[in-house]
């Protein structure tokens, strides 16, 4: 009965332990956690919303390894054991500390590139997760007491069986970074592919492909060793704004001063409307051809990029068939005359117009 009562006092204050420590996880997180979380975010603190998301579950986890290790340390077992287990909980410890720093990489860095126009938050931010994660996890090994030396040999040997089975994705992963070093295509970037038939935005590039959005919302997935070896027409290179091009033309009987004037004055209008900022860069016209039924000429006007060309041309024509119509300068449509020649006998030659 003594032993009996003996062992169960010796197993009471382990479970307390272990119970304060659950106890204490679930206040943190429910409570504590949530309190501090309002409380700062309140004062609007830079970079708050990224802390409390990396350290999302860890109080709890936290206060649960602390009850285990307080029970390890009042049960007393055996030396063997007990190094054991002191080994296990550091090591999930130290492993839960790895993930918050890797989480809080990834979120600044996510944080730095959306401030910072053109670059992919996604491949960025990913890769430099992925090295904390590496090197905290070789830091955990090296502080349990395992030799990383023999790990870092295997490793590098498995890794050239690893880069010759998965040529294609390291060829994707190392031609996302190239696309991003040297700048070709940043996010927000409108391009056309060499094959005509796709263009659109870029809205992220990843360790494998490049994601474009089309005017129409559809989506192409062009695997970046693709994009990096293909060639496409950059918009928003080396600058977004761009110069329209509109061809234009008039009856021979124009006042070619006046067609100028007034479509100048027209242009300037859309640009008030769409680009007000590049109203210092005046439109203007040159005339460049004598054609069947008219006098052609081409209008230049400046965009802020590539997607406001829709806008400007659709206004631009209605503003200036408009105008035309107001100073009667006449836009000549095509004219055909047509011979049909007779027997001779009944309707002789013809005219058709």
């Amino acid at each position: 009965m003594n032993i009996l009562y003996t062992n169960m006092i010796h197993w009471i204050l382990p479970l307390v332990l272990i119970l304060a420590g659950l106890l204490g996880g679930i206040v943190s997180e429910k409570v504590i956690f949530k309190k501090l979380k309002r409380f700062i975010s309140s004062r609007q603190i830079p970079g708050n919303e990224i802390i409390f998301r990396s350290l999302n579950r860890m109080p709890f986890f936290w206060c649960v390894l602390a009850g285990f290790y307080g029970a390890v340390i009042s049960y007393h077992p055996e030396p063997d054991v007990a190094e054991l287990l002191r080994k296990i909980i550091v090591g999930a410890f130290l492993y839960t500390v790895t993930v918050v720093f890797a989480r809080l990489t990834a979120g600044f860095v996510n944080l730095f590139l959306r401030r910072t126009d053109g670059l992919s938050a996604s491949l960025l931010s990913n890769a430099a997760k992925t090295i904390v994660l590496v090197l905290g996890t070789l830091i955990l090994l090296q502080t349990l007491g395992v030799e990383i030396t023999p790990i870092l040999t295997t490793l590098g040997i498995g890794g050239i069986a690893v880069g010759l089975a998965l040529q294609d994705t390291l060829a994707n992963l190392f031609s996302g970074f190239y696309l991003l070093i040297s700048k070709q295509v940043r996010t927000g970037d409108y391009v056309k592919l060499n094959d005509g038939n796709h263009e659109g935005y870029v809205t992220d590039i990843t360790w494998r492909n490049t994601t474009i959005k089309e005017l129409s919302n559809n989506v192409i997935i062009v695997p970046n060793s693709k994009l990096a070896s293909a060639i496409f027409t950059n918009y928003h290179l080396p600058v977004k704004e761009i110069t329209l091009t509109i061809s234009v033309g008039v009856g021979y009987d124009s006042d070619l001063e006046q067609v100028e004037k007034v479509t100048v004055e027209v242009a300037k209008e859309v640009m008030q409307e769409i680009a007000p900022e590049l109203i210092a860069n005046k439109p203007y016209i040159r005339f460049n051809e004598f054609a069947d039924f008219s006098i052609n000429f081409t209008l230049y006007m400046r965009v802020n990029e590539f997607f406001d060309q829709r806008i400007a041309r659709h206004l631009f024509i209605k503003k200036l068939h408009k105008r035309y119509q107001e100073e009667g300068i006449k836009i000549p449509f095509p004219i055909r005359e047509i011979y049909v020649q007779g027997d001779g006998s009944k309707n002789g030659a013809m005219t058709l117009k």
